[in-house]
């Protein structure tokens, strides 16, 4: 029987020229996220699936959750869940705030697409333990400082900012949605810019939405601006515009005034929102999509026990991170990057040259050199020949004349030229 070679549908390999680019990003989002005070951790790829299904929305607790027959566990589809269920562990005795993050492998089982895979990984960042607008503030100058972190040009992304109070207030004060009816309303208004006409008057219809609200619907999502939902909603209560007016003029204040606005049409689909919500979007016209989002979720560790554990936090994935970066160029020196390599090949069967060109690899790489080894005996011009398919930037040579000389010659495989290193340093080292 021949079994296929290719990946399962949703997923793929990394070559090492692929992994460099996905270490890359990770690596980037590692650095901004220990430069604010968060630290790292991780927990198991499998979860209880109880606790996708209670707040993880329909579409993720529900028609894409990976759960294994006859068992209530399932493969992890976000982390969000899993952070609080860690966190709830070691809140009443741990010092607030939590700052922690994460870098892991998630599956959901959806139709694979341009930027959504089956699996994927995300970067995942939560601050615990603070109800301040700071600690929101905090959570998306992280988002915006990874973006910028990669060199991303003026003008290529934006940060659309929400408040899921000022949703619920326009829902209760002006669509007069009692509470069961809200987190469907929500979900509709979620996808509201992805739905035709036909079927939004459809998901209306289940939900008994009269034309007034369908109507005052489009007039809040559609607006630009706080005074225009003001100007439009005049008995919307105006304290509702106060975090979203402090979150916006901070981060003004810090300098990222060209890449935020107030967003009504962001609503996030999670039903654990419960605050500031935001995303940031591609503004590249080859991709223009969200590239990743966030937000308030303060309830979420009531499900695990723990009653008032407020949190907030952030979550870019891979896929779209990288999409970016090759729309933007940014990915050029990476791929073309080259990493300095040596080739020491065994130019001699005899025992002592090999033995001595092993001593001569473990001294060189003592040094922090990076050095593949040959494993059995070469001329110089199949040595040679070797080096340059594998593209090593230089090769050392040692063989029988060299050892008489007490000397080994690096040559560099661009140039052509040869430094001569005499071995008293290796010797002094036995």
């Amino acid at each position: 029987m021949k079994l296929s070679n290719q990946p399962p549908r949703g997923t793929s390999d990394w070559m090492p020229e692929e992994f460099r680019i996905r270490k890359y990003i990770m690596d980037t989002w590692r650095k901004v996220c220990v430069s604010f005070g968060y630290v790292e951790y991780l927990t198991p790829i499998i979860e209880n699936s109880e606790i996708y299904k209670a707040k993880s929305g329909e579409d993720i607790g529900k028609k894409e959750l990976m759960i294994f027959d006859d068992s209530e566990l399932a493969i992890r589809p976000e982390m969000t869940p899993s952070v609080t269920r860690l966190v709830s562990k070691i809140y009443k005795e741990t010092q607030k705030p939590i700052r922690y993050f994460s870098i892991a492998n998630f599956w959901r089982n959806e139709k694979p697409q341009k930027g959504r895979n089956r699996e994927f990984w995300q970067l995942n960042y939560d601050l615990f333990g603070s109800t301040s607008i700071q600690s929101d503030i905090e959570i998306i100058q992280i988002s915006i400082e990874i973006i910028l972190a990669f060199g991303a040009p003026k003008n290529s992304f934006k940060v659309c900012i929400n408040d899921r109070n000022l949703i619920d207030a326009f829902l209760g004060q002006i669509l007069k949605i009692k509470d069961a009816q809200k987190i469907d309303v929500i979900r509709l208004m979620d996808k509201w810019a992805k739905l035709s006409q036909e079927e939004i008057a459809k998901q209306a219809q289940i939900l008994k939405l009269k034309e007034g609200q369908i109507n005052n619907i489009n007039k809040f999502i559609n607006s630009k601006t706080c005074d225009e939902v003001k100007e439009k909603f005049s008995t919307l209560d105006t304290l509702e515009f106060n975090n979203i007016n402090k979150v916006l003029k901070t981060l003004n204040k810090l300098g990222y005034g060209e890449c935020i606005e107030f967003s009504p049409n962001i609503i996030r689909g999670f039903d654990y929102y419960n605050g500031i919500v935001f995303e940031v979007f591609d503004r590249n016209s080859k991709n223009l999509r969200s590239l990743f989002g966030g937000g308030r979720y303060n309830g979420l560790g009531q499900i695990f026990g723990a009653q008032d554990m407020p949190a907030v936090g952030c979550a870019p994935g891979d896929e779209t991170m990288k999409l970016f970066l090759e729309n933007c160029g940014l990915l050029d020196k990476i791929i073309k990057e080259e990493v300095e390599k040596y080739y020491l090949p065994i130019l001699s069967q005899e025992k002592d040259i090999e033995n001595k060109t092993l001593k001569l690899a473990q001294f060189l790489r003592q040094k922090g050199k990076i050095v593949e080894v040959g494993l059995i005996a070469q001329r110089i011009n199949k040595a040679l020949d070797y080096a340059n398919k594998k593209k090593f930037a230089k090769v050392i040579i040692f063989g029988e004349s060299e050892n008489n000389k007490s000397i080994y010659k690096i040559k560099n495989m661009k140039t052509g030229e040869e430094e001569v290193i005499y071995l008293q340093a290796l010797r002094a080292q036995k």
